[in-house]
């Protein structure tokens, strides 16, 4: 059985669970975050969390760039940086804007390694190896779908990055607890920072122009929509004062 065969199975397989994923959290929320509760098996640091779980992504990839048998090509090294640009902020920089003082269940952490440990094998064997030999040329780079793509990318980035600044910056030294999100797209929708996230990698896939970006937006989209649904919820059920004309996801829509 040949690699692309096997990547072939690896990516059904993975894309059925993401359907299945998204309907099981429309009922039952991940227990991580605000949503944590007993019964969930141990519970570990949350910045060992999030290192742990987003660190091989960012490594991995690396991998994948250096070990192909391809030359590396601008558009390549284009897409790598880009690639880098939200994982190696989300695995050695994020984790220290969060608290101490919380925990991770030790579940959601395994199966979040999980995931990127086949999500990175996805989009990395398909940019750097898989894809048909001439697709990420330098002319790649002046292809409307990757300057498109790449627009949409750093608008999710942006968006995204502001949002998890505006949710670090709530508290001051010393204070705990959760407060109304304020600021930027917090006046419109409860969660800006998921939104973005959801266009980040709208925009990779539309750059890639490959079946591993939509793989990976298919998977934000499983993950983060119902969870966004779940804090919604959460915020207009904690606090009486909850602006009533925020949408959970998206403005003015949902």
């Amino acid at each position: 059985m040949s690699e692309l065969q096997v990547y072939v199975i690896i990516y059904l397989s993975f894309l059925a669970l993401a359907v299945i994923t998204f309907l099981i959290l429309v009922f039952i929320d991940a227990p991580y975050g605000r949503h944590a509760t007993a019964g969930w098996g141990p519970f570990v640091n949350n910045r060992i969390a999030w290192i742990v779980q987003e660190a091989p992504a960012s490594l991995m990839m690396f991998f994948y760039f250096f070990s192909s048998s391809r030359p590396a090509t601008a558009a390549t090294l284009v897409l790598l940086i880009m690639w880098q640009s939200h994982y190696a902020h989300r695995a050695f920089i994020y984790p220290f804007s969060l608290s101490v003082n919380k925990r991770a269940p030790l579940i959601t952490v395994l199966l979040a390694l999980l995931f990127n440990f086949v999500n990175t094998y996805i989009q990395g064997r398909w940019l750097f190896s898989l894809a048909p030999d001439s697709f990420y040329n330098a002319a790649w780079l002046q292809d409307p779908r990757f300057i498109i793509g790449a627009l949409v990318f750093i608008t999710g980035y942006i968006i995204n990055k502001y949002s998890d600044y505006r949710l670090s910056a709530l508290r001051k030294p010393g204070e705990s607890g959760y407060m109304i999100p304020r600021g930027g797209l917090y006046e419109l929708i409860s969660c800006p920072n998921y939104f973005g996230e959801m266009i980040t990698w709208a925009g990779w896939s539309i750059a890639t122009w490959s079946p591993a970006g939509v793989f990976f937006l298919v998977w934000t989209i499983a993950n983060l929509g119902p969870r966004a649904l779940a804090h919604h919820r959460w915020y207009s059920e904690t606090f009486p004062d909850y602006p009533k004309n925020r949408r959970a996801l998206i403005p003015f829509i949902l």
